[in-house]
């Protein structure tokens, strides 16, 4: 079951942080962009390092509040919650 869960947390990191790219390029070619909710739900599902980086990476959505202290929030809550659960 942990390597299940470390998988996941690996890939869904690759993809947050490959989603805020894409996101950053289609905002520089004014293209049609990927939501805001999108963004932040993959930082909740488990991809809030891949969004952290991507935010640091690609200087994309560090102005916005909401992901400049919402992003390092959910991380800070799931590292939380993964320390519970190893040591419960």
């Amino acid at each position: 079951m942990t390597r299940i869960v470390v998988y996941y947390l690996i890939c869904i990191n690759i993809l947050t942080f490959l989603v805020y790219g894409i996101d950053k390029w289609k905002a520089r070619n004014d293209k049609w962009r990927i939501s805001e909710a999108t963004l932040l739900l993959l930082a909740v599902i488990g991809g809030s390092i891949g969004a952290w980086a991507g935010m640091s990476v690609w200087h994309h959505k560090t102005l916005h509040k909401k992901f400049r202290y919402g992003v390092p929030l959910i991380l800070i809550i799931q590292v939380a919650l993964i320390i519970y659960m190893l040591y419960r």
